[in-house]
């Protein structure tokens, strides 16, 4: 008797084990495609990552650079103050979008190219993401908003 209640809590303790595995890994592969890191331009020049990662780059719209294509689609380059990106998006972009201002792209490197497939910009006159904040505190080009 004492036996068969062993096996049975043995066997009860492999199951769950198991079914936390496979939670786990079902969990890692659901999100795999949702996890996009962020990198300066500074980063993405001095290791190019693969054509195929999708990663968030953020930075000053490079002034001068701001160009409109045919139909939706428009060029222009990001900076951290370090290096400079150049970055295709089609689409529209937002309101507050437009050079000297910090920006979020989505998208991979492609030739030497960032092909964005979102854009974000920033919220309000003093509002910047923090990740392009820190980018550019750390290439010492980063000015405080005034007011």
């Amino acid at each position: 008797m004492k036996s068969l209640k062993k096996q049975r809590r043995i066997q009860l303790i492999a199951i769950a084990i198991v079914a936390l595995i496979g939670s786990t890994a079902l969990i890692g592969y659901g999100m795999r495609d949702g996890i996009n890191f962020f990198r300066a331009p500074t980063q993405v020049v001095a290791e190019p990552p693969a054509p195929s990662e999708v990663f968030r780059i953020g930075g000053l719209v490079e002034e001068g650079t701001l160009k409109r294509g045919q139909g939706e689609q428009i060029s222009f380059s990001v900076t951290d103050g370090g290096a400079s990106v150049p970055v295709v998006f089609v689409g529209v972009l937002p309101d507050l979008f437009g050079e000297n201002e910090g920006m979020i792209g989505t998208g991979s490197l492609i030739n030497g190219v960032f092909q964005a497939t979102e854009i974000l910009a920033k919220h309000d006159e003093t509002y910047m993401p923090k990740e392009v904040v820190d980018a550019l505190k750390a290439q010492g080009v980063y000015r405080e908003p005034e007011g």
